[in-house]
C-alpha cells in the first residue's frame, strides 16, 4: 500500500527570472506537512504543478501512488487558495446546489453541520461575508466532498488569530482518520508550528530542509558568541551563521549536544529556536557551513 499521499521527486520548472530546481519531498498519509518560505520562494508554483495547473519541465509527481496526470483526482483532493473563488452574489445554499452536482461524494449533512458550527448563514450572499467567513466557507466546501487529501495555499493569510485557530483545529480533526493528509503552504510559521508533523522549507526554488516539526522546535537552537569565540567553533557543529553588530549567531541542529561539547565556554549563549527563527536564518543572508 502506498504510504505517501504526495511524492515529488526532482521537480523542475523554469520561468524568466525564476527556477524551481530539482524539488523533492513527500507528504505521508495521516500527517500534516507544512510548506514554508518567503513570498516568491516557489510554494504556489509547486502546488500548481502538483494540481497539474502548470506543466512541469521534468521530474515526477505521484498522488496516492499514481502519476498526477493519469486520472482525475478531484474527488479525492480538497483544494483551498488564499482567496474565496465563489461569485459574491451566490449564497452558501447556491454553492451547495452547484457542488453537489460536481462531486459524487458530496455530503449534504456534513456541509450543513459545518455551516452551523461556523455560524455561516445559508441564505446570505457571499459578498456580505467577512474575509474570515469566506475562508471558512472555502474550507468547508473542500471538506464536504470527503477528500483524502487537503492542499492549502496560504489559506489562513490575513485572518485574525481567533478565526485561524478555529480553522487549524478543523485540519487537526481531518487527519484523525489516518488515511487523510494535509499539505499546508503558508508563510505564517506560527500556524505551521502549531499543527504540522513535518516541515519543508523552500527558498529561491530549492528545498532547504525537510524535517519533523518536533526536531526543529525541540532540537534546533541559536548560539550567540563573540567573534573570537566563534573562530574556535568547529564548522561541523553549526548549520548557518550570520554576523551581527555585537556578536555572531549560529543555527545549530542539536543544541543539547552543542551545549555539552562547549560547556566550558561561559561566554556562549544558547537559546531555543522557533520555526520563524529557523526560516529567517536561511532567508535573511545566513552563511551556510560547507559540508
Amino acid at each position: 500500500m502506498e504510504e505517501n499521499s504526495i511524492l515529488v521527486k526532482d521537480l523542475c520548472k523554469r520561468f524568466d527570472g525564476f527556477c524551481l530546481d530539482h524539488v523533492s519531498f513527500q507528504v505521508p498519509k495521516g500527517r500534516i506537512v507544512g510548506f514554508i518560505g518567503e513570498n516568491g520562494a516557489g510554494k504556489s508554483t509547486t502546488i500548481n504543478l502538483i494540481l497539474n495547473e502548470l506543466k512541469k519541465d521534468s521530474g515526477e509527481i505521484r498522488i496516492f501512488g499514481t502519476d498526477h496526470t493519469r486520472y482525475s483526482l478531484k474527488e479525492e483532493i480538497g483544494v483551498v487558495f488564499d482567496e474565496c473563488n465563489f461569485h459574491e452574489v451566490f449564497t452558501p445554499d447556491d454553492v451547495e446546489r452547484i457542488l453537489s452536482g460536481v462531486y459524487h461524494t458530496w455530503d449534504k449533512g456534513l456541509y450543513r453541520e459545518y455551516l452551523r458550527r461556523f455560524k455561516l448563514p445559508g441564505n446570505k450572499p457571499i459578498g456580505s461575508f467577512s474575509k474570515g467567513m469566506k475562508m471558512k466557507l472555502s474550507i468547508i466546501c473542500a471538506l464536504s466532498h470527503r477528500p483524502k487529501l487537503l492542499i492549502l495555499d496560504e489559506a489562513t493569510t490575513g485572518l485574525d488569530p481567533v478565526v485561524r485557530d478555529e480553522i487549524l483545529d478543523l485540519f487537526l480533526e481531518f487527519i484523525q482518520d489516518e488515511e487523510h493528509s494535509v499539505f499546508f503552504s503558508s508563510h505564517i510559521t506560527s500556524d505551521i508550528q502549531k499543527i504540522a508533523d513535518y516541515v519543508i522549507l523552500i527558498h529561491q526554488g530549492k528545498i532547504i530542509f525537510e524535517e519533523p516539526k518536533d526536531k526543529l522546535v525541540y532540537d534546533y537552537g541559536i548560539v550567540r558568541c563573540g567573534r573570537e569565540r566563534f573562530a574556535a567553533l568547529s564548522e561541523e557543529d553549526y548549520l548557518v551563521y550570520r554576523d551581527g553588530r555585537a556578536s555572531i549567531e549560529c543555527l545549530v541542529r542539536d543544541k543539547g549536544n552543542f551545549r555539552r561539547k562547549y560547556k566550558e565556554y561561559q561566554d556562549i549563549v544558547i537559546d531555543n529556536a522557533s520555526l520563524e527563527d529557523i526560516m529567517l536564518f536561511y532567508i535573511k543572508g545566513g552563511t551556510p557551513c560547507e559540508d
